[in-house]
């Protein structure tokens, strides 16, 4: 389970930087193209999401993280880049 969660930790922070490119860089060009992806990309973002928080939670209870942990890594993905820090900080330290 802790590689699933890894994988979708990954995946959640693409998407997320994904959507931060589509809104800053590609809507910022006058493309009409952000409104096309805008779509698809937050609704595999908005999954994304809710599955790592679920996973981080099973993972807190199977693990038995302490709260302060798991909160750390529940906030992490609100947060550009946090799900790639904590994966690699909170996760990792655990082998």
């Amino acid at each position: 389970m802790k590689k699933f969660f890894k994988i979708i930790a990954y995946l959640e922070g693409i998407s997320y930087l994904c959507l931060f490119f589509n809104m800053f860089v590609i809507k910022q060009m006058n493309l009409n193209l952000y409104k096309e992806i805008l779509f698809p990309l937050g609704m595999a973002h908005g999954l994304l999401f809710i599955l790592y928080i679920i996973l981080a939670i099973f993972l807190a209870t199977e693990l038995k993280w302490s709260l302060k942990k798991t909160f750390y890594i529940v906030i992490a993905s609100i947060l550009p880049f946090g799900t790639f820090y904590s994966e690699k900080y909170w996760i990792e330290q655990m082998k």
